[in-house]
């Protein structure tokens, strides 16, 4: 199996509720990694990530955005405790990244959306293949699914206003003509909508 020389993080971003900064100070923690938490101007925060042997350190400085502390960033990692707790922390906390994790003759991309892997690409000197790519079927049958019973309903309402225009060329009265165009107006408003 391929030793992995490093894993690089590009334009990696988390975004953390002040609940979630706890919990992720303590999924950090409980990595076995030494952590400082650094209180900067306007309560952003920067917490350094350093492996035991002290030899690699990362440092993520979230930046207080409404309710939300912001993280963007770009690094190399080489350690095996402080990329595993990149990796968990990316999926954990839903964050959004480009993941290269570099071997000696090729390099794995992960991109990450909202703390899952929807696409995995493998680079090499032979040019780049795709190995994985999330495919929401679920999501493309309920739509299809759903357009499927709105092109339906269309089909029901077009017969209905046949049906209705029918009757307004039989009616005898006003009344019965101003009952029938409230009617045509309703469906007229429904198709509006609905091929929206």
């Amino acid at each position: 199996m391929a030793k992995r020389l490093a894993t690089e993080y590009v334009n990696a971003k988390l975004q953390l509720t002040n609940e979630e900064m706890a919990e992720f100070i303590r999924l950090i923690e409980e990595q076995q990694l030494r952590l400082q938490v650094l209180v900067l101007d306007n309560g952003n925060q920067e917490l350094v990530l350093e492996d035991v042997a002290g030899r690699e350190e990362v440092r993520l400085t979230f930046e207080r955005q409404q309710a939300y502390y912001v993280c963007e960033l770009s690094c190399r990692i080489v350690g095996p405790r402080l990329t595993n707790a990149m990796r968990k922390a990316v999926s954990a906390f839903r964050g959004n990244a480009i993941v290269n994790r570099i071997y000696s003759h090729y390099t794995m991309i992960y991109h990450y959306k909202n703390g899952s892997v929807l696409k995995i690409v493998e680079s090499s000197k032979t040019g780049d293949r795709v190995v994985f790519e999330f495919k929401d079927t679920l999501g493309q049958l309920e739509r299809v699914f759903r357009s499927r019973l709105i092109e339906r309903e269309i089909g029901l309402i077009n017969s209905a206003v046949n049906e209705l225009l029918d009757l307004r060329n039989q009616a005898r009265t006003g009344e019965e003509i101003r009952i029938i165009d409230e009617r045509l107006a309703n469906l007229t408003h429904k198709l509006f909508v609905l091929e929206a």
